[in-house]
Order: structure tokens, then sequence, then C-alpha cells
């Protein structure tokens, strides 16, 4: 039903009756507006503006703690002239609180309806959000309870006063109150004014961030499966980097605040203990170093260079698995990243400080990083004295999981990650020569490890060490021979595994591989000639294994 004039007048002579009301002309009395959820610094942010003459409004428990605080704050009930009410779901959504953000103190006509309408001008908004995030990542919380801390009057002010910055000043950060308070002391106007447009962009993607993880997780709880219609990912900057892969790109770091990347570890998320900054190429480096080695679940060591595995092996003892990643090829492991599933103890530390390289048995092996899920006290003190330069990260061990995302020119890709293990698949014997058992497990050592190499990928190993990888070749033919000349005379009696089926085997990969004493083979199949590589290796007597599982790396 339609308001009668009468009842309108009615309810406006009641607002100018409830508001301290002032001439259009902007003699009334500064008013903030305060309502938060994270309450750090409230206190200052508050008592400062106090100071300032400001007048303070504000909602629930920030108008409780203010009270606790001995400053006079007036209830935003009082403001509106209606109660909080729907639970607390319908506090600030009134025209007594969105016109005194967004009127223009510039624009006649709009002080005209504010005079008009008894509305009070708001000058300073603090804002800060319900928390979505920590309630929606506890364990056992249910669909309503995820529902009711989607927050609706919060975003809704800060974009009326972002929207209104000109006028209107908004804090969503409590770190951004200390130069906010001084700026607004000062009588820098110009200052003020640029810093304003500067807490605009902020308070927007504030609440862009936030509504990105409302609609993520509606989405997961919706379907959970496919890929979202509609995609952004929230991400904050960790770090300015010195500059990208060469020195004239520049770069910087984010982190991925998505509710996927919840507490699940890896490198973005990583605690540094020593050494230089890390560089763009340091953290490509690192990630696909303790991506590697977190696949493995025996005690392992995976050194990288240029994002490719040149040392990895398994042992019960990680001091070991260290010595053999290293020996698989001390040239590239010189200036690498080396990294552990297991903790780093004071012997583990020692060696990794005192090793030398096995090409001369007296130069030190330098590195660029090493990472680890821990140290022990005496472990990082003593890994400390290696180097000034030398990077130690600890980060939360993370296996390939969850969705990848990759940019192209103009979009982004997105697929699932690369999470096969060797448990998770069959390792089918289509050759007449059955692999033995110690076989078997070298294999599927030699099959998880190539996985990590990029295409075309071949890796050869023995005893649970890598012998030789080859990478990134435009044929796989080349990838075998480098491999095999990595492997050197090791190579008897080793194993093979191949990130893609051979397209052809005679003359090519398959008989190069027998006749240099590679003794079992593994790889897809699925090629139309796959039967030339099992006759191939029954001539020679070889194992040949396919596990129907393909593992490009671009």
């Amino acid at each position: 039903m339609s308001k009668s004039p009468k009842m309108m007048q009615s309810q406006a002579t009641r607002g100018k009756s409830i508001l301290c009301m002032a001439a259009a002309g902007g003699s009334e009395k500064k008013r903030a507006l305060i309502s938060v959820s994270d309450k750090t610094n409230l206190q200052e942010i508050a008592r400062g503006l106090h100071d300032l003459g400001y007048e303070i409004i504000s909602t629930g428990g920030s108008a409780k703690a203010i009270k606790d605080f001995g400053l006079p704050v007036r209830g935003v009930d009082e403001i509106t002239g209606f109660p909080e009410m729907l639970n607390g779901r319908v506090k600030t959504l009134h025209p007594a609180v969105h016109g005194g953000l967004l009127a223009k103190r510039d624009d006649e006509s709009h002080m005209e309806a504010v005079e008009t309408h008894g509305i009070s001008l708001i000058d300073v908004l603090v804002v800060n959000l319900y928390p979505f995030r920590e309630t929606v990542t506890m364990e056992g919380v249910t669909f309503d309870q995820g529902v009711e801390n989607i927050d609706i009057g919060g975003p809704a002010m800060i974009r009326a006063a972002a929207k209104n910055h000109s006028h209107v000043s908004v804090l969503v950060d409590p770190e951004d109150y200390p130069s906010f308070l001084r700026l607004l002391a000062s009588d820098d106007r110009d200052s003020l004014d640029r810093h304003q447009r500067y807490l605009s962009w902020k308070a927007f993607q504030h609440t862009a961030s936030y509504d990105s993880l409302v609609a993520e997780w509606l989405w997961r709880e919706y379907d959970g499966g496919s890929p979202a219609p509609e995609l952004c990912i929230p991400m904050k900057l960790q770090q300015n980097l010195r500059y990208g892969e060469n020195p004239h790109q520049s770069a910087a770091f984010y982190t991925d605040q998505s509710l996927r990347e919840n507490l699940i570890g890896g490198v973005a998320s990583s605690i540094q203990h020593h050494g230089k900054e890390m560089s763009y190429n340091n953290y490509l480096d690192a990630d696909a170093a303790f991506s590697a080695v977190c696949d493995f679940s025996e005690p392992s060591c995976v050194i990288v260079k240029h994002t490719n595995p040149c040392g990895i092996a398994s042992r019960d003892d990680p001091l070991e698995a260290y010595r053999l990643s290293v020996i698989a090829d001390p040239i590239s492991a010189f200036g690498g990243i080396v990294a552990f599933n297991r903790v780093v103890d004071e012997d583990l530390a020692r060696e990794i400080r005192e090793f030398r390289s096995p090409t001369d048995g007296e130069t030190r092996m330098f590195y660029e990083i090493v990472i680890a899920p821990g140290y022990t006290e005496k472990g990082l003190e003593v890994l400390k004295g290696k180097s000034k330069t030398l990077r130690i990260l600890e980060a939360k061990a993370r296996a390939p999981q969850g969705a990848q995302y990759r940019q192209i020119a103009g979009g982004w890709l997105s697929q699932g990650a690369d999470s096969l293990t060797p448990e998770k698949i069959d390792f089918v014997c289509v050759s007449e020569k059955q692999p033995s058992e110690k076989q078997l497990q070298d294999l599927k050592f030699a099959w998880l490890g190539v996985k990590h190499v990029k295409s075309n990928a071949i890796t050869i190993a023995k005893d649970r060490k890598l012998l030789g990888m080859g990478s990134g070749q435009p044929n796989r033919v080349k990838s075998v021979e480098i491999a095999i000349e990595k492997s050197g005379d090791e190579i008897e009696g080793s194993v093979m595994a191949s990130d893609a089926f051979f397209p052809f085997s005679w003359n090519d990969s398959v008989e190069i591989a027998c006749q240099k004493g590679v003794k079992a083979i593994v790889h897809p199949g699925g090629s139309m000639r796959d039967q030339d590589a099992i006759d191939c290796c029954n001539q020679y007597g070889v194992v040949l294994m396919t596990t129907g599982v393909r593992h490009f790396k671009h």
C-alpha cells in the first residue's frame, strides 16, 4: 500500500526530531560510523576520531566496545529510528545511513534532499565484514551457518562510501588507521584527497575478494565438481620482486586467497628462515622441487634445476637420499634447489653444508634454496652456517592436488593436478619377461619421477635413485639419448620410464634403451605400434609394462 503524503510528512518530522540536523551549507558536526567484526586497533581509531571532533555512530558489539573505552557513542538505531531486526540482518540498510554516505556535498540537489528528509551526513566509515572465511573453513560448519555469515549491510555501506570517496573516507583495514588519522589531523587536503582514492580502491577490492569467496563456496555447495561458469580468484600481494625471469621483466608474488587453498601448504605459504629474498625463478624452482619430493611417500630428496629434477633418491635415511641425489648429476645440482619430505636434523644439515662435489671431491656444493617440511633447532642453526645467501624455506608438505590455472594470451586454462601415484594405477606386464619385485619398485619410482620432468620426458633409475633424465626435447629419441648419457656406466640393469607412449621402437627409443642395458621399461601404451615395443622387448629379454596413464608436463 502506498503511503499518504501526511504519513510521509509525519515520518520526515520524526526523522528530524531524531537527527541533529544542520543546514545544507555543511556546518554540521563531522560524523563517523564504525561497525567492525575485527576489532583490532578499534580503540585507536575510535579515540582518534573522537579527539578530532567526530561524533561516533556504531552498531552492536562495536558500540559496546567503544562505550567500554569510555567514549561517547550513538547507536545506529538512533539515526535510523528503527531497531536492529531480523536477528541482526537489518541494521544499517536504511536511507538515513546510505543517504549520509552517498550525498555529494558539492551537489545542491543532494544537500537539499538530505535536509528535506532529515538525513545527517557521514564523513568517515570504518567497517570490516563478517568472518565468512573463518566460518566456512571450520570443520563441521553447516550450510545455514555459512549463509548467516554472508555480510550484506557491510558491503553495501563500504561500496556506498567508496563510490563517494571525494566526500567520505572509508577504512576496511586496521593497518590503515594510523596513517589516516595523521592525514586527517593535518592541513594537507591534497594528500588526504589522494589517500581517499587509495582507500576507495582498497574498499572495492575488499568487497570483491569477499564476494569471490562467497561465490566460490556457494558453487562448491551447489555443484562441487564441474568448472564454475564464471570465476574470480582473490589474490594478495605478498612481495614485490626485483624482476621476473629476466632483469628487464617486472614481477610480483601473490598468494591465492581462495577457500580451496586454505591451510593446504606448499611454497606460497612457506616460511623463510634465512638467506636472500626470493626471486621469481626461485619461487618456480622451489615449487617444482617441493611438489616433486612431496609426491614420494618414503624419505626422499629431490634436486631441481630450472624446474626439472636432476637428482631424485628415496632411502630410509634422508642423508643417504641427499647424497645419491647429488651424485645423479652433480654439475646440474650445483646452484640448484634441494627439497626434502622429512625434517632436516643436525646430521643432514651438516652433510648439506659440508658435502663436496663428486666431480672434484673438493668444491663445496652450492645451492640457491633448501626446502623441507621442518628443521630441528640445531639443524637450522647448522644449515644457516653454510652461506649468508642460502634461502632456507619451511613449508607444509603438499603433493600435487586441487585445481591448477595457467595463463595464455587473453585467457586462462584450468585443470586438475596430476595427483596420480603408483598406488592408484595398475602396472600391467605386456612382455614375456616378468618383472622382479625389485624391478617393479624401481619402475614405480621412475614412473613417479618422470611425471615431474618436462615433456618429452624420460627417467632412468636403479635402486630407487635417478641415474639420468632427458627433458623438454621435441622428439622422444633425443630425451632417451640424454638420459642414457647421464646414466653412464650404471645403466646396466636399470629401468626406464617414459611420460608418453613410444611412437616407434625398432632402431628407436625402445631398442636403443635395450641395447644400452636397460632391463625394464614402463610407458602408458596406446600407440598404434605398441606391438613393436612388445616385440622389441621380447627379443632383448626386457620387461615392458604399461600403465594406461600419460604424464605430459609442459
